[in-house]
């Protein structure tokens, strides 16, 4: 299974620098969306992502449009994470597909409303009280992330450690 985790237009470099670490972990190939809220070369951002830079498969693009024309969502098997999402982030929806891309939008604002109406039957929500905003943007990544790690029987990751036989 490949995983492509998006973010489009990223503020805080450590949420960055964090989700890094965890693409770098699983395998998942890292998308990142400008403007960014941060330079790439930021000591919070290198910080956050430890030593795990070189182990990342990561792609940059110019805008959210250069990205939707470069892997249109109608050819991509794409979901779009949002708090208002139609479908529960943990639904039997992954293990079957090759490849998925996973889009976050920025910590303030989230997805772009035209998308999320655009792709409604794409989106994909984490449940949570009804009284908060959202959670952290790297958690929900990993949440994800891992999800779809568990639906595919955790395909090509160590599941025994290697300290106790």
């Amino acid at each position: 299974m490949k995983i492509n985790v998006v973010l489009v237009e990223p503020e805080i470099p450590q949420n960055t620098g964090n989700i890094a670490r965890t693409c770098a972990a699983t395998g998942a190939k890292l998308h990142l969306v400008r403007p960014l809220g941060f330079n790439l070369s930021e000591k919070q951002l290198k910080r956050a992502g430890l030593d795990y830079w070189d182990k990342l498969e990561i792609e940059e693009h110019d805008s959210f449009a250069e990205f939707l024309a470069s892997y249109p969502p109608e050819q991509n098997n794409m979901f779009f994470v949002t708090t208002k999402g139609k479908h529960v982030y943990s639904q039997d929806i992954y293990g079957k597909l090759e490849e998925v891309f996973v889009l976050f939008g920025k910590e303030t604002k989230g997805l772009p409303e035209d998308i999320l109406k655009k792709y409604l039957d794409k989106t994909i929500r984490i449940p949570m009280k009804p009284d908060l905003r959202s959670l952290n943007l790297s958690n929900s990544v990993a949440i994800v992330v891992y999800e779809i790690l568990r639906q595919k029987s955790f395909e090509n990751l160590e599941e025994i450690s290697q300290y106790f036989d």
